[in-house]
């Protein structure tokens, strides 16, 4: 009888766990159904390539060895020859500029980044709010490391590279230091160590040169790294080849025939940079990443001539926009390219790696608000057409040209286009006629130029004013001065005026030639400008009449504020007609942009600059023994370049037809200048205002053992405390005047330096 109730309770035992089991089957999925998740994410991670972003620092449009044979950069050569050889590519024209667009995705106005670059004392960096390349990466999956030159602010912790994305970095944080000491300047006194592990001070690497040690250290990453496990994105950012030039002499060998000192040294460097590219890409393929890898090389600027550059056939250097300075050496090399062995003329720009990068890891680009870069991957893989249609170079609020060039250029642009206005719509010019004798307001020379009257003169008669029956009357009593009466621009007459030149007309090297300046044509064009963060630039004319269609100004912040913008440049967005005043009259001719400011924009083929863009030189390759700007420099100067007008501040030219700007076409095409114009206006209500704070003596390495860190605590609202930017004091500005030849004092260090270098010839 008892062991009837045991096995019941045994039974319904067995009972419930089978229930059990059949409920938990129920709920969990099919093992098929496992297995295919599990197998979409081993495809997820197969499909991700292994990045490896390779930047080189001041490396010229002529300083490689596809473009010039005298460099000897075989690794290069060979890898681009294999890829694809981007032939239209843009960077900026220094450095801080290029590396923060190339991490953000962004144009500098956005960023706040406008002017110059982030000196070591100065307490600025990249916004604390905005995303990073990087950390889109890592998001995606990505293991990140960067080694070498970061130069993007480091006054305080959260803008170090490690806090900004990267799970590693090994590099220096300013932005030039000694290749063998490690040693960084800011000015002659103030010198500090700088060379980092992470967020640590690398001690005791002094004597190893900085390429070779970078390299050694990417091979290590490379070996520790399981490529099979996780993807790798690595930034190899070399601080070759900028200056100074002292490459070890093994690499200068070489070169030992050419005479030029500076040129020798700076092409032993770039083989430095060749062989260190050949050390990475043999470890790619020792560790298994090549098969899967994408190898991207660019430069972040173009070269600087007096240092050993070149950028020849290229107009200007290293801080111009001309495209010396602005179009970069690039190629992409993968085995995963569709289309390879081809040279791309796709138009691209370093903000576009961003969303290239992020697309094709996988990662969600959608997240990045505000992005001015586009996915060009089709673009270069397959060859199709670029999305982008225009590039904004800069504007830079705080480098303007003096007012009286801006108002003498401005004179004859809106000369030359009323000109154009009267020829299109067919108005005769009218000679006016005599007013009655009490109103009589002219003036008494007998000369065969236009005579200015006041608007408040009644309506002349139908005879001609200049007749032989006013002699007498002028002879015995001159008529009465009139009341100065502010008349119209356009009414005004232009004395010394020139017939304009015809289009298709000779030009110069730098630009068409233009006639003697007239005097001003509107007063109104000379304003004041303050060079405030707490503005938002106020590019336009101020003191004109306000435009209906642009609104140029926006309220004061005295933080770093951003708008909410996505690729300004999309080729949906419509260009402002350029010919509005064909159909409404001259009233519409008023300028839409300060064209004293410093700026440079490409749409299409057409490429303007206004201010003063720098030197604009064209510096064929350094085959002269010395180094000093006189007998060299102006080979390619010609008599039309240095007579050049010295009040110019507006330049057209089509790149795609004229690639090395040597036919200025402002004054023939007014049409296109009134249209980049209006593109440089409506970029510039995204622009957030400049950043640039005075320095911080706190940062003095002396105070921190001898180096350069992060000297703000996290506490300390350093981004938002400059109510203004930086401004020298005017004992400065004295001191500066007092320099009495600077061409002098330039000859002087160059001799010092070509003497320096030849004593140690090899």
């Amino acid at each position: 009888m008892q062991a009837a109730p045991a096995a019941a309770a045994a039974a319904l035992t067995a009972l419930s766990v089978l229930l059990t089991l059949d409920c938990l089957s129920a709920h969990r999925p099919p093992n098929n159904q496992i297995q295919q998740q599990t197998d979409e994410t081993a495809q997820k991670k197969k499909n991700q390539p292994h990045i490896v972003f390779i930047l080189t620092d001041d490396q010229g449009f002529n300083d490689i060895g596809y473009h010039n044979p005298t460099i000897k950069t075989p690794t290069l050569d060979k890898l681009a020859a294999e890829g694809v050889k981007l032939e239209n590519y843009y960077v900026q024209p220094i450095c801080t500029p290029s590396r923060s667009q190339l991490i953000t995705g962004r144009y500098q106005i956005h960023t706040g980044l406008q002017h110059s670059i982030i000196r070591p004392r100065q307490p600025s960096c990249l916004p604390s709010h905005m995303d990073t390349l990087p950390e889109r990466l890592r998001e995606a999956g990505y293991a990140t490391h960067m080694v070498g030159k970061w130069h993007l602010g480091f006054y305080r912790k959260a803008c170090l590279p490690t806090r900004k994305g990267f799970d590693t970095f090994f590099g220096s944080l300013t932005g030039s230091v000694d290749y063998y000491s490690y040693e960084s300047c800011d000015g002659k006194d103030l010198c500090g160590y700088d060379l980092h592990d992470d967020e640590g001070v690398a001690w005791g690497h002094e004597g190893k040169y900085s390429t070779t040690l970078f390299t050694q250290r990417a091979r290590k990453i490379l070996e520790s790294h399981d490529p099979a496990e996780r993807p790798l994105f690595l930034l190899l950012s070399f601080q070759a080849v900028h200056t100074p030039l002292n490459p070890p002499e093994s690499y200068i060998y070489p070169f030992r025939d050419m005479v030029n000192v500076p040129r020798r040294n700076f092409a032993g460097m770039v083989s430095t940079v060749d062989e260190a590219v050949r050390n990475v890409t043999y470890a790619l393929r020792k560790y298994g990443y090549y098969r899967n890898s994408v190898i991207i090389y660019s430069t972040d600027n173009g070269a600087q001539p007096f240092t050993g550059g070149n950028n020849w056939p290229l107009r200007g250097r290293k801080g111009t926009y001309w495209e010396g300075g602005v179009r970069g050496v690039g190629f992409v090399h993968s085995p995963l390219l569709r289309r390879r062995r081809r040279v791309s003329k796709a138009l691209m720009h370093i903000t576009d790696w961003f969303p290239t990068l992020v697309g094709l890891a996988g990662g969600n680009i959608s997240q990045s608000q505000g992005l001015d870069g586009f996915d060009v991957w089709p673009a270069i893989s397959e060859g199709r057409e670029s999305p982008r249609k225009e590039i904004l170079h800069n504007i830079d609020p705080l480098h303007k040209s003096p007012i009286e060039k801006k108002n003498q250029d401005e004179e004859n642009w809106v000369k030359t286009l009323k000109t154009k206005v009267l020829k299109k719509v067919k108005k005769k010019k009218k000679v006016l006629k005599k007013p009655p004798k009490q109103k009589l307001a002219f003036k008494t020379k007998t000369t065969k130029k236009p005579q200015t009257f006041s608007h408040h003169a009644s309506k002349p008669k139908s005879k001609p004013l200049f007749k032989k029956k006013l002699k007498p009357r002028l002879k015995s009593k001159p008529p009465p001065k009139a009341k100065k009466t502010k008349a119209h621009t356009w009414d005004r007459p232009l004395p010394n005026h020139r017939p304009h030149p015809k289009i298709g007309g000779t030009s110069s090297g730098s630009g068409t030639s233009r006639p003697k300046s007239p005097p001003p044509i509107q007063t109104r064009l000379k304003t004041k400008f303050r060079r405030t963060t707490s503005q938002n630039q106020n590019l336009s004319q101020s003191s004109r009449p306000k435009s209906k269609t642009l609104k140029l100004h926006s309220k004061s912040k005295s933080k770093r504020t951003f708008f909410p913008y996505q690729n300004r440049s999309q080729p949906g967005i419509p260009l402002i007609k350029s010919h509005p005043t064909l159909q409404f009259g001259l009233e519409s001719l008023q300028p839409v942009w300060d064209t004293s400011v410093q700026a440079a924009i490409r749409v299409g083929d057409w490429k303007l600059l206004t201010g003063d863009p720098g030197h604009g030189d064209w510096v064929p390759p350094q085959m002269l023994p010395t180094s000093l700007p006189g007998r060299w420099w102006n080979l390619e100067r010609s008599i039309l370049y240095q007579k050049s007008s010295v009040h110019k501040n507006i330049w057209l030219f089509n790149i795609t037809g004229d690639p090395y700007e040597r036919h200025d076409l402002a004054d023939q095409r007014p049409d296109v200048v009134q249209q980049l114009l209006a593109r440089l206006a409506y970029y510039n209500q995204t622009a957030v205002p400049v950043y640039f704070p005075p320095d911080d003596p706190r940062a003095n390495p002396s105070q921190h053992r001898g180096a350069w860190v992060p000297w703000v605590e996290e506490e300390e609202d350093e981004e938002g405390k400059y109510q203004g930017v930086y401004k020298k004091s005017n004992n400065k500005m004295k001191k500066k005047k007092k320099k009495k030849c600077m061409l002098c004092n330039l000859q002087s260090f160059f001799l010092k330096m070509s003497e320096g270098t030849v004593s140690s010839r090899i």
